[in-house]
């Protein structure tokens, strides 16, 4: 019996990678901030990364600690809570660390990804056996990226240019799942989605399917980060493992 612990398991990735983990032989249990029933073969536990309350009880006996939990929008959360969680792991008995990161971290200075590199190293250095899987952005990060410029009172929609691979959440959650039921192999190879676009296709898709015809043009974005995206730091061209297709994952959402 594997004893699995996933953090951020209420997220769109957790969620997936929870389905993806439930079968026989597995022991899953899952971590959220507020109670929850047990179903599905999945026992819920009530922690908090920032704090560690309630961590001890979640890793005891723990084989693997798939930590997918992440605050983007809060500077330097993700690296307290990774730190907590080392700690935390360190003390139960050495479980399995398989992290999710993201493509582009080395490359693009954003404050962010300075945070996932940071939680990164510090998974590495840990003496914990670990497993690092960088991914491109979530076909589900083009919506959110759309809801927030087409709030802006202009006529036309400006985005950097540069490129992007996404890649689907579910494909995302297969390949961990893979990798949490594997042995530790540190750093694997990056996953991107199948085919690469420029961000204002993606964008300008996106606002035909909801229905708006306003103008999307690419400009170039100043800063370093600008310039890293328009060179195509976002992607990982030899890495296009992904199966699902950024058409396919439009039509799904029609009518949404």
């Amino acid at each position: 019996m594997t004893t699995i612990l996933v953090t951020g398991a209420t997220g769109l990735l957790g969620r997936s990678l929870l389905e993806r983990l439930s079968a026989p032989g597995t022991e899953l249990r899952a971590l959220s901030r507020q109670a929850r029933e047990n179903t599905d073969g999945v026992t819920w536990h009530v922690s908090d990364l920032h704090t560690g309350v309630g961590l001890p009880e979640a890793l005891d006996g723990a084989d693997v600690v798939v930590h997918c939990a992440s605050e983007p929008e809060i500077p330097g959360a993700d690296v307290e809570s990774t730190r907590t969680l080392i700690d935390a792991a360190a003390e139960a008995g050495n479980p399995h660390i398989v992290y999710i990161s993201i493509v582009g971290i080395d490359d693009i200075p954003y404050r962010y990804y300075r945070d996932k590199r940071c939680c990164e190293r510090m998974i590495r250095e840990s003496g914990l056996p670990w497993t690092t899987l960088r991914t491109t952005q979530f076909h589900q990060f083009i919506p959110v990226l759309v809801d927030r410029v087409a709030k802006l009172p202009v006529p036309l929609l400006a985005v950097p240019r540069g490129t992007c691979q996404p890649v689907d959440v579910d494909d995302v959650a297969t390949r961990l799942a893979t990798l949490a039921l594997a042995d530790p192999a540190g750093r694997v190879d990056d996953l991107g989605g199948p085919q690469i676009f420029s961000l204002a296709r993606v964008v300008r898709d996106e606002m035909r399917r909801r229905g708006s015809h306003r103008p999307v043009v690419s400009t170039w974005f100043p800063g370093k980060v600008g310039a890293a995206i328009a060179a195509g730091h976002c992607t990982t061209p030899a890495h296009a493992g992904g199966t699902v297709t950024w058409a396919q994952y439009v039509d799904g959402r029609r009518g949404l």
